[in-house]
């Protein structure tokens, strides 16, 4: 599978066998100092006074912790909270152990073992861990536990992606739930203000809970001020407001995108991705790379009719390289390949940095208009060059600063762009240093990022990803020389031990971030290992949820 002389190859895709490795393929490929915190007996709100005190805790600004009600609700096994408890929400699937539909699917996402017997509750002998990426990782007690090492904003985005969706229902799996776009998201809403019910009732009734829904900036303030954690909304979308794009043609209006934005208006949405995993009618995404590219260009088509168009870039920011040299799944696709009509062949791009052809539609200029208008921060990350360099001017042209990157998807140009148009920079939360799985550490890229600006960084952030068919931080290499010494103190300065979940003990040394309780670790371990810069990058981490919160105050401010 190679491209000659800057030229595109083609294979073409068979029948009934393609269909099912395009959706198979497709699921791969989207796998892609405080106070101690306050007792059981806080209060509530308050009185609605706003706090103007910075806020000193971090962020996690890219999360997907109602991920379980996505994607028709069948992908995920697990969820965040259940009112029968753990022995509920984290019992073992059927579909995702053994001989289920999923199970095979979950070792190849994470090149574990296959799934077999008792795995989940109460042992946990297989799942959460770093590479469970089809098993729930974020339930409340571990986020609980995140909150009370110094976690004080957790933007969750809302997820949906209707390709995977229809791709899952084709497989013979049955969706519980709709694969519309818009109304997969609604259910994310109203599931978590279950979950907040939930956590108050175990508190001492409503508005007790630490886990609070901020709908606005000023929410996340007040909630901040009594030092609980405030839960903001992001939005990632493929297709926002129904804005798919088949064949070049738009299958929403100006008027539809002016009415999603009003209704995400209402939920209290704080950012929203104009563009996601597929090209849409908003504007071009940025592409994958390797085996994923490969998948998600097959979602692309599925999606929108057409593989990713490309181009030589103009300038040093790049998309992704695409997929070129032979793999085993592109060989058996290219082997089984006879005669598909025109437009159905799989693409192979030349080995050269590449650009997707589009750009910022006119319909995107609109959305990214009505965003601004509506006082939402703009997320880049999954935007082409193109498209992300045209958002980027239209922001500047009208001094409106409410942008975002949030799990390194962006490139280096575009995130530090960001940050000197007055935007707010966060970077997924890899391991503090390279390991096999991740060739680049959370610390070099907090390094690159940071450094050799000409506005002041004053608060940073980690994107967990977490529920987003994404690895977690593996155990890093060097733990066996330099562990995170147990007990530790946290930044929020509470001393915890080693992380007890139902009769499991984890260790991040031997774990990594296996669920999301262990992100107290993995700040204190991140910190630990930056050496002469501990004290700058810990300055930085607990002024992420201020600086989170200041921009999308900003914004709001400029909508005004």
């Amino acid at each position: 599978m190679t491209a000659r002389g800057g030229m595109t190859t083609r294979y073409a895709l068979p029948g009934r066998w393609a269909r099912a490795a395009l959706a198979l393929l497709v699921v791969v490929a989207l796998s892609v100092p405080l106070t101690a915190a306050p007792s059981r007996a806080a209060t509530s709100v308050g009185d609605g006074a706003i706090s103007t005190a910075p806020i000193s805790g971090m962020v996690d600004a890219h999360a997907h912790i109602a991920a379980s009600q996505a994607f028709g609700g069948a992908l995920r096994c697990g969820e965040p909270f259940a009112p029968g408890g753990m022995a509920e929400a984290l019992a073992d699937c059927p579909t995702h152990s053994g001989a289920g539909h999923f199970s095979l699917l979950e070792s190849i996402l994470g090149g574990t073992d296959l799934p077999g017997g008792a795995q989940g509750f109460p042992t946990f002998a297989q799942w959460p861990s770093h590479d469970s990426q089809l098993h729930e990782q974020a339930y409340y007690t571990g986020i609980e536990r995140a909150w009370r090492g110094g976690l004080r904003v957790l933007n969750n985005h809302l997820v949906a992606n209707r390709v995977l969706c229809e791709a899952l229902t084709g497989l013979g799996v049955s969706a519980r739930s709709s694969c519309d776009e818009m109304q997969q998201l609604r259910r994310q809403v109203d599931y978590l203000n279950r979950m907040e019910a939930h956590i108050d009732a175990e508190y001492g009734g409503p508005g007790q809970g630490w886990f609070r829904i901020a709908r606005s900036p000023e929410d996340v303030r007040a909630i901040a001020a009594q030092g609980k954690l405030a839960v903001t909304l992001g939005v990632e979308a493929s297709e926002p407001f129904g804005c798919r794009l088949v064949d070049d043609t738009p299958l929403c209006s100006a008027g539809d995108i002016d009415r999603g934005l009003d209704e995400f208006a209402s939920w209290g949405v704080s950012t929203v991705f104009p563009v996601h995993k597929f090209d849409n009618a908003l504007g071009g995404a940025r592409m994958d790379e390797d085996l994923a590219g490969l998948a998600v260009n097959i979602g692309n088509k599925i999606g929108s009719q057409r593989f990713w168009e490309t181009e030589p870039c103009a300038g040093p920011d790049a998309d992704h390289a695409q997929p070129l040299a032979a793999t085993v799944v592109a060989d058996g696709l290219a082997a089984a390949s006879s005669g598909a009509p025109a437009g159905a062949a799989l693409p192979v791009y030349p080995e050269a940095p590449l650009c997707n052809v589009r750009g910022l539609t006119p319909l995107g200029e609109h959305a990214v208009r009505g965003l601004m208008a509506r006082g939402m921060v703009i997320n880049i990350d999954h935007m082409g060059v193109k498209t992300a360099h045209r958002t980027l001017d239209m922001a500047a042209e009208a001094g409106y600063t409410g942008l975002v990157v949030d799990h390194a998807w962006a490139t280096q140009g575009n995130t530090r762009r960001v940050h000197e148009q007055g935007g707010f920079v966060a970077a997924f939360a890899w391991p503090a240093d390279a390991t096999e799985n991740f060739e680049t550490g959370f610390l070099e890229q907090w390094r690159a990022n940071t450094s050799g600006l000409s506005r002041p960084v004053d608060g940073y952030g980690f994107g967990s990803d977490v529920n987003g068919l994404a690895p977690l931080a593996e155990p890093r290499p060097s733990a066996a020389a330099d562990p995170l010494v147990y007990p530790f103190t946290a930044p929020s300065g509470e001393v915890m031990d080693r992380w007890k979940f139902g009769e499991r003990v984890y260790d991040l040394n031997t774990d990594g971030v296996a669920q999301y309780g262990l992100y107290a670790d993995w700040a204190a371990d991140v910190i630990h290992r930056a050496g002469p810069d501990r004290a700058e990058l810990e300055r930085q981490l607990m002024g992420g949820a201020e600086a989170w919160a200041a921009n999308w105050e900003r914004a709001r401010s400029s909508a005004r």
